[in-house]
């Protein structure tokens, strides 16, 4: 413990000023509206030191005391906001919003149906089977699930039960309709005399969320509620908010809390809010969220504070040492989720000894890294150079056998390809080729294209369409990438064209993979006009990092007009609170040699405050303000 206390934060911030802290209570309902937000405030006591985490690990320096001052806010994003840094601040985590169970595809042997998974199966951007390269995908390290499972019945494993899920005949039904007329399809279902139970509704709402089918899942509980053909519980009303919420956005969210009977408007229903405002990255409605959650008498939960880390770990690193604060203050302990969250900080700040340190304790906690934690640490000490660390950590993750252990597969092999070792790739890969799961096939996929082998990743590829004949959209989505990385335009063309023939339903990620094709061909207007008519035809918003890659192409020909207008969509999409666009589009007033006037402005009504980079692009833009004199020559 002496030592993790004595562990140096290498996050270059300045620390938080000590003194006692207030906490922010909004009004009895939360504000669709910042505007509406009703501010009052409770003093609390003081904050201990922290006895199970040392917080000192996430200040600057070794002197910062136990004790902390956030001004009037406890967990505002006002109160010394910064957004991370520009080379930190790009992209999706490795962490699933709701910190989701693990789940399989439906070729994989998890049961799904699990009355004991207290789970909502959400989108996962940080985390999850699409997630970016730099990210590891730490969806299935988490202890604590939000109480949404849609599902009651079907013991774990239970061969039965699986059979079941892949033959749902709502399902079927929801899926083969035509998305505007899905409604009228299940009434008519109904009326031929089909059971309607809670089961068979449960089925379907599970393989809608595994395939991320919000849309769809939505219109089914819109149906459901209107034809009075399920009482909703407490669960409903959360799943069918968590939906509302990735379909239409946070302020339709939050309008229909007041809509929920009170009876039902418990914990679970705001903590289903906060995490999608965490997955949003939307800091000011996660921080009011939060204390409403306070001011309503809830309990400090792991799974709020989780979601805090996890907000703060994109957002403002600075803050993550205020929340171990309060789980200490209020004896809330850490997770498996927590500690995981923590290693993947300190390994993306580039402290390995910090995060060694972490990993010391999670054991001391009795608490043992799971898979996912040890596939990680070996990135982040690949990714430091530390290869001697990184092969340990992949030895002890073989085991006695990959036979017995199918997990290693989709994280062995991408970690092999990142220290170059083409051969351990083939090794594994022998092993579970005969008839690869569908996470095994991506992670090959993936493994290969890494190693620069796109025709060995073809063939994998070849192989689970022969096996299959229907393939996942996640599968044409890793070689698309593979295709990307490689500037192969005309194969990526021929593949896109091979998914709609074949019926394959596209949605951000397939969107995201054209975007990168298309920009890495230097094509950037036609992935700007690929994104635009995505978003025209489909509710679903495009990733984050889609609208990065046109803005950084359009930045760096200092086209102002275009940067502008992306500028304007991200926005749109509810991707505030990140300095990285900002930086981006005074890079195209840069290139542009074009001052950017009120642009200061623009940024503090965003709450965003300027990195060391950031500055210096502000002072470089500066420059180009003409004088009296210059426009007097000119």
């Amino acid at each position: 413990m002496l030592a993790l206390r004595r562990a140096a934060n290498p996050i270059r911030i300045h620390c938080h000023h000590l003194g006692a802290s207030r906490a922010c209570c909004a009004k009895p309902e939360v504000p669709s509206d910042n505007s509406e937000l009703g501010v009052g405030f409770h003093k609390h006591e003081q904050f201990l030191s922290c006895k199970f985490l040392s917080p000192k690990m996430f200040y600057p320096n070794r002197s910062a005391p136990g004790k902390f001052f956030m001004g009037s806010r406890s967990l505002s994003s006002q109160a010394g906001a910064k957004s991370s840094d520009d080379e930190e601040d790009n992209l999706e985590d490795g962490f699933s919003e709701l910190e989701m169970a693990p789940e399989t595809d439906s070729l994989g042997e998890k049961n799904p149906v699990d009355e004991s998974a207290e789970e909502l199966i959400s989108e996962t951007e940080l985390s999850d089977d699409d997630n970016d390269d730099d990210d590891v995908d730490l969806s299935e390290a988490t202890n604590n699930k939000l109480n949404l499972s849609d599902t009651e019945t079907g013991p774990s494993g239970d061969k039965e039960s699986r059979k079941k899920i892949l033959s749902s005949p709502l399902f079927k039904v929801v899926m083969e309709s035509p998305y505007h007329s899905i409604k009228d399809a299940i009434s008519k279902w109904v009326e031929e005399g089909n059971s309607l139970g809670r089961t068979e509704i449960s089925l379907a709402m599970l393989n809608l969320r595994k395939r991320k089918m919000f849309g769809r899942a939505l219109q089914l509980l819109e149906c459901l509620k209107e034809n009075n053909q399920l009482e909703f519980a407490e669960r409903d009303y959360a799943s069918y908010l968590d939906l509302i919420a990735k379909v239409y956005g946070l302020a339709k969210a939050e309008k229909y809390i007041v809509k929920i009977p009170e009876s039902f408007r418990s914990e679970v229903i705001y903590r289903t809010l906060l995490a999608n405002c965490t997955g949003a990255v939307n800091v000011k409605k996660a921080e009011q969220v939060f204390n409403k959650m306070r001011d309503l008498g809830f309990p400090l939960s792991a799974f709020s504070c989780n979601q805090l880390l996890l907000l703060y770990k994109r957002s403002d690193r600075r803050k993550i040492a205020d929340v171990l604060l309060m789980m200490e203050k209020e004896n809330v302990k850490p997770t498996r989720f927590t500690y995981s969250l923590l290693v993947d900080t300190k390994g993306r700040s580039n402290d390995i000894t910090g995060m060694e340190l972490v990993v010391e304790t999670m054991k001391a906690e009795g608490v043992e890294p799971d898979f996912l934690t040890l596939a990680m640490m070996a990135r982040y000490y690949i990714s430091a150079g530390l290869k001697e660390k990184a092969d340990a950590i992949l030895e002890e993750m073989e085991g006695s056998g990959l036979k017995e252990n199918h997990d290693s597969c989709k994280a062995l092999l991408p970690l092999y390809a990142a220290l170059g070792k083409a051969d351990d790739v083939e090794r594994v890969w022998k092993v579970f080729e005969v008839r690869p799961r569908l996470d095994e096939g991506l992670a090959a996929i993936e493994a290969w294209g890494k190693l620069g082998s796109v025709e060995k990743a073809e063939e994998v590829f070849e192989k689970m369409f022969k096996l299959w004949n229907k393939l996942s959209v996640k599968c044409y989505n890793a070689l698309l990438v593979v295709y990307a990385n490689h500037k192969m335009l005309s194969k990526g063309k021929d593949l896109a064209k091979r998914m709609s023939d074949n019926g394959v339903m596209i949605g951000p990620f397939t969107w995201d993979a054209l975007v990168k094709l298309y920009v890495g061909a230097g094509e950037v207007e036609k992935a700007d006009s690929i994104l635009q008519k995505a978003t025209q035809q489909s509710p679903q918003q495009p990733l984050y990092n889609s609208y990065l890659a046109i803005l950084d192409k359009y930045a760096k020909r200092g086209d102002i007009h275009n940067a502008e207008k992306v500028f304007h969509r991200l926005r749109q999409c509810g991707y505030v609170g990140r300095s990285q666009p900002y930086y981006m589009l005074l890079q195209a007033y840069v290139a542009a040699k074009t001052p950017a006037y009120g642009f200061r402005e623009r940024m503090k009504a965003d709450n965003i405050f300027p990195s060391k980079s950031l500055a210096g692009q502000l002072a470089r833009i500066d420059s180009f303000k003409k004088t009296q004199l210059s426009e007097l020559l000119d």
